[in-house]
C-alpha cells in the first residue's frame, strides 16, 4: 500500500510543533517556580558575584554549632543570632573563595587534622559520632565542608603575619604571665560533686572528698592509674586514657588544678585537689615550657583576629545584597557567650563561630574559674 508522502510530512511537522510547545511550557514552568519558603532550596541571602546562601546550608551551619555548643540552641529563634550567623557564613564563603590554590593545598592538612579531632571528640560522647550527627541532621561531609570553609577563610590572612609580630606577641604574653607557655603532662582522677551535663549535685563535698582519699590511697599503694581512672574518674575527657592530659598548657585549667600542675613535685600522687567541680587526685608526669616555634600556630591564630574583624566591619556589609531572615528589633544577642561554651579539652579548635573549650567536669577553666 502506497503512503501519502505529503500527509506523512504534515503529520511529522505537527508532532514537532506539539513537542516544542510542550518543552517550552515545561521550561517556562521551571523558571517561574520558586522553592517553597522553609525548604532546603530556598535562597535566604545573596551576596556579590553571584553568591547565595540556601536554607539548607544555613540549617547545617546552625546544626554544626549545636553539635559543638549545645547551649547555642536557646539563641536560634533570636533574629540577632540568625543575622550574626548569616554574616559569619557569608564571610567564610567569601574569604575561602579568595584563597589561592597554594594556600588551600597547605591548609588541607590542617583541615584533615581538625576533622579528625572533631570525629574523635564526638565519638567519645554519649551515643557516639553517628548519633550526634544524626540528631543534628548532619553528615560527616557537612562537618568537613564547614571546617574547610573556616580554615580556608583564615589561611590567606595567616600568610600576612610576620615572624617579628609572632615574636613580639610571645614576649608580651610571657612578660604579662611567666607561666603563659608552661606545659604539663598530668594524670588525674576526678571525683565530681556535680553532673557535668545538668549541673545537678551528684555527691556532697564530704562524700566526694572521702572517695577521693580512697582513690589516693589506692594509687599510693601502687595501684594502676589507668585502671583506677577508668573505674573511678568522672572526667569523660580523660578517664578512658588513664586520666591523662599530655603536654597541655596549664592556663587552660581551673585555678586549683592549674596551681597544682605548676607546683606539685613530679611523679608524686597528690592529696585531693579541690576545684568547683569536685576533687582531683593528680600526678604530674612532666613539665616544660612551650618554645616560640611550638606556640607559633596559636599566636598566629590570635594575630589574625584583628584582620578578620577589620574585614567584618569595613567590607562585609557592602557584600550582602539580599537577606530574607528576620531583622532584630531589640538589643542584639551575641553570636557567642563572652566565654567559649563548655565542651571538652579535647574539643577541636576550629569552628565557624567560636572555639570550644572544656566541660565543667574536666580540669579546663570555666568562666567561674577564670
Amino acid at each position: 500500500m502506497l503512503r501519502n508522502k505529503s500527509g506523512l510530512a504534515k503529520s511529522k511537522w505537527l508532532m514537532l510543533v506539539v513537542l516544542v510547545l510542550v518543552l517550552s511550557v515545561a521550561s517556562g514552568c521551571g523558571k517561574d517556580k520558586k522553592p517553597a519558603a522553609g525548604s532546603p532550596e530556598e535562597v535566604i541571602a545573596t551576596y556579590k558575584d553571584g553568591g547565595k546562601i540556601t536554607r539548607g546550608e544555613f540549617d547545617k551551619l546552625l546544626g554544626f554549632n549545636r553539635l559543638l555548643y549545645p547551649e547555642y540552641k536557646q539563641f536560634e529563634a533570636d533574629p540577632a543570632y540568625q543575622q550574626s550567623m548569616l554574616e559569619q557564613y557569608v564571610m567564610l564563603k567569601v574569604l575561602s573563595g579568595r584563597a589561592s590554590e597554594d594556600v588551600k593545598k597547605e591548609a588541607d592538612k590542617q583541615v584533615t587534622e581538625e576533622v579528625t579531632k572533631i570525629k574523635t571528640y564526638l565519638g567519645s560522647q554519649e551515643g557516639g559520632l553517628e548519633k550526634k550527627l544524626k540528631d543534628e541532621k548532619l553528615e560527616e561531609k557537612d562537618v568537613e565542608n564547614l571546617i574547610r570553609l573556616s580554615i580556608y577563610s583564615t589561611a590567606q590572612f595567616e600568610k600576612q603575619i610576620t615572624d617579628e609580630e609572632v615574636k613580639a606577641a610571645y614576649d608580651k604574653n610571657l612578660k604579662e604571665n611567666p607561666n603563659a607557655y608552661d606545659l604539663a603532662t598530668v594524670r588525674h582522677v576526678l571525683v565530681a560533686t556535680m553532673d557535668p551535663a545538668t549541673g545537678k549535685e551528684t555527691r556532697t563535698k564530704e562524700e566526694a572528698l572521702k572517695r577521693a582519699k580512697e582513690v589516693q590511697a589506692k594509687l599510693k599503694s601502687g595501684g594502676d592509674f589507668d585502671a583506677i581512672a577508668k573505674e573511678f574518674s568522672d572526667d569523660p575527657g580523660s578517664k578512658e586514657k588513664g586520666g591523662k592530659y599530655e603536654n597541655e598548657n596549664v592556663n587552660k585549667w581551673m585555678e586549683g588544678f592549674k596551681k597544682a600542675a605548676i607546683e606539685l613535685p613530679v611523679n608524686t600522687i597528690s592529696d585531693p585537689v579541690e576545684t568547683e567541680v569536685g576533687y582531683h587526685v593528680m600526678k604530674v608526669e612532666e613539665r616544660k615550657k612551650q618554645t616560640l616555634e611550638e606556640a607559633k600556630p596559636e599566636l598566629v591564630s590570635v594575630l589574625v583576629q584583628p584582620k578578620m574583624q577589620d574585614f567584618v566591619e569595613k567590607e562585609l556589609p557592602s557584600l550582602i545584597e539580599t537577606n530574607t531572615l528576620p531583622k532584630p528589633t531589640a538589643t542584639p544577642a551575641p553570636s557567642a557567650p563572652p566565654e567559649a561554651p563548655a565542651t571538652s579539652p579535647e574539643a577541636p579548635a576550629v569552628s565557624p563561630s567560636a572555639s570550644p573549650e572544656a566541660p565543667a567536669a574536666s580540669p579546663s577553666a570555666s568562666p567561674a574559674a577564670k
